[in-house]
């Protein structure tokens, strides 16, 4: 007794990378640059609100100058990413805003933190530090490079703010 197998139509189908291309653009959803451009401005700025109100709230509570006050409002901002990140809400934020909440120090808050989490269960050194770091020690190289190269800059031209 013999039965036929059918043979899925899609098995024997290539496509070249301009035809993925193609077909994958008809799958995409459309999407509204200007929609996208106002959904970042209010998160990000949102984001920027809420950590203007914690340094006003250190200055007030606190007695800090404006100042001192910097320091530990990044700190908090920076902790509440994180705590947003584990309970996935930071991501679904991310999701709907786009730029508005990648930009801010949250979001390299919550790029680190999601590494993390994701990679915790290869281990604390190999799993969650050695995969933390591959995308902040782009950043914090670019961070550093830059600044070497500004401050070489206003030495040059004597702008370091000597009085």
């Amino acid at each position: 007794m013999q039965t036929k197998t059918k043979q899925a139509p899609y098995k024997n189908m290539s496509l070249s990378s301009k035809e993925y291309q193609e077909l994958a653009k008809t799958k995409e959803p459309e999407r509204s640059i200007f929609t996208n451009c106002i959904r970042a401005f209010l998160v990000g700025g949102t984001i920027c609100i809420i950590g203007q109100g914690v340094q006003e709230m250190f200055i007030y509570f606190m007695g800090m100058t404006r100042e001192a006050a910097s320091n530990p409002t990044v700190a908090v901002m920076i902790l509440l990413s994180v705590i947003l990140t584990s309970m996935g809400v930071y991501d679904k934020i991310a999701q709907f805003a786009g730029a508005g909440s990648a930009v801010p120090v949250t979001g390299f808050a919550n790029s680190m933190c999601s590494a993390a989490l994701e990679h915790r269960s290869e281990g604390l050194v190999l799993g969650v530090g050695g995969n933390m770091f591959k995308m902040a020690g782009a950043v914090l190289v670019f961070g550093t490079v830059a600044a070497f190269f500004i401050g070489i800059i206003y030495w040059i031209f004597g702008l370091g703010g000597h009085s």
